[in-house]
């Protein structure tokens, strides 16, 4: 098994920029895609951004130029700096990884609100 713990969730102003980390504990081989995805209230989940293990990334288009996901492969551990925050980016965000062929694991979430 495998267990994500997600970090860095927190309250800012439109404009402003925060840091999630998520890091995999467990049985922590063979990981393929890293990702992250974001729920808001009375929305469907959606995908953000991810990252392939040799690092091939992929964003939704309204994030494209603001977010920058990342991976650390020696820590197991995805990031997710979000710049020129938006009151619209305001969700809960899971992050997320695939190891093996059918095997996908989830953290808690975290909560980001972006408001003045």
């Amino acid at each position: 098994q495998v267990q994500l713990v997600e970090s860095g969730g927190d309250l800012v102003q439109p404009g402003g920029s925060l840091r999630l980390s998520c890091a995999a504990s467990g049985s922590v081989f063979g990981f393929g895609v890293m990702g992250w995805y974001r729920q808001a209230p009375g929305k469907q989940r959606e995908l953000v951004a991810d990252i392939t293990s040799a690092g091939n990334t992929n964003y939704a288009d309204s994030v494209k130029g603001r977010f920058t996901i990342s991976r650390d492969n020696a820590k197991n551990t995805v990031y997710l700096q979000m710049n020129s925050l938006k009151p619209e980016d305001t969700a809960v965000y899971y992050c997320y990884v695939e190891q093996g062929r059918f095997s996908k694991f989830w953290g808690q979430g975290t909560q980001v609100t972006v408001s003045s």
